[in-house]
């Protein structure tokens, strides 16, 4: 017999992770101001978004993602001053039993470790309380420094795709990394 996960309820309650520096927490409106800091700068923003041109975009971007559908989606913390410095996703694709994790950082917070440290917790949610059997990213080629992050945590090249898509009118090549369970587990016993 299946065991069926109701995933959404396991999102509901777990809204609110930490690591040691970092709290994952919902994001809200109180944050425009916070996410418009690095939405609105072009080198943070280059391989993940539109350009926010005012607070209004940021506004609007975070009501029509972050809080249309808040599951899965957290704001990235610093324990220490209460600051948001980025987000950071886990999207699950229920019927494969796998998710997508996605982030984007503040660039003044950039080689500190703090995506890892949050993509590591969510590897821990997604693998412990999802129970899902892998997890995977994608990052641009010219982005190696996000595939350094994949790296990190344990996430191994699976693919090379030569245009897989149009950015900001730039045919990308991704390269997609991932992690089973095995894997992970293996890393954490």
């Amino acid at each position: 017999m299946e065991i069926v996960i109701n995933r959404n309820l396991i999102f509901a309650e777990n809204r609110y992770l930490e690591t040691d520096r970092l709290k994952l927490r919902p994001i809200t409106l109180n944050d425009a101001n916070a996410m418009y800091e690095y939405g609105s700068d072009e080198e943070t923003v280059t391989y993940v978004f539109p350009i926010h041109q005012s607070i209004k975009d940021t506004k609007e971007s975070i009501a029509s993602y972050f809080m249309s559908a808040p599951l899965g989606k957290y704001g990235i913390e610093l324990k220490e001053t209460g600051k948001l410095i980025g987000a950071i996703d886990l999207r699950v694709v229920e019927q494969h039993n796998i998710a997508e994790i996605g982030y984007s950082l503040n660039k003044a917070f950039w080689g500190q470790g703090f995506v890892a440290e949050a993509a590591s917790e969510l590897l821990r949610l997604g693998f412990n309380e999802l129970q899902l059997m892998r997890i995977f990213a994608i990052h641009d080629i010219d982005n190696p420094q996000s595939g350094r992050v994949m790296e990190k945590i344990g996430m191994k090249i699976e693919g090379n795709i030569p245009n897989a898509r149009m950015c900001k009118g730039k045919i990308v090549t991704d390269i997609m990394r991932g992690i089973t369970l095995e894997e992970w587990q293996q890393l954490h016993n």
